[in-house]
């Protein structure tokens, strides 16, 4: 039976709140940071639940079988550290190109994002407007 390691399960949380904070960023340099960060909880996370026990090389003839280490978690942390290396290099290099034609690297609203806010602020006053009519209206 294997046990999770509290010491890494606590970095393990805390790995994934910080890379979650700094995604959340207005600035680039640190969605790249909190894409990086959630990459390496990310290799944390599968090498825990791949558990701790070592074992011999999964070599059929050279070792028995209750004796071998499981090879998937292993295989699946470095896909992990793969794709993350991959999207750390693209978003390097977004990062680059819109300080050269921006001058910063700041991510800005979306049109369409703003006016979605300011139709859903109208829709809003437009409510209240409706709900102070109907109470005037059964207060005469």
């Amino acid at each position: 039976m294997n046990t999770v390691n509290l010491t890494m399960a606590v970095v393990l949380g805390g790995l994934y709140a910080t890379g979650f904070y700094l995604l959340l960023q207005r600035s680039l340099m640190r969605v790249l940071l909190g894409i990086v960060i959630l990459g390496h909880g990310a290799n944390l996370l599968l090498q825990l639940a791949g558990g701790s026990q070592a074992g011999r090389p999964p070599m059929l003839g050279d070792v028995p079988i209750g004796q071998m280490a499981d090879p998937l978690p292993q295989a699946m942390a470095l896909t992990a550290i793969v794709i993350t290396f991959a999207l750390t290099t693209f978003l390097l290099a977004l990062a680059y190109r819109a300080w050269q034609l921006l001058g910063h690297d700041e991510v800005q609203d979306d049109v369409e994002d703003r006016r979605i806010r300011r139709l859903e602020a109208e829709l809003a006053h437009a409510d209240e407007e409706t709900e102070q009519e109907r109470d005037s209206e059964a207060t005469r």
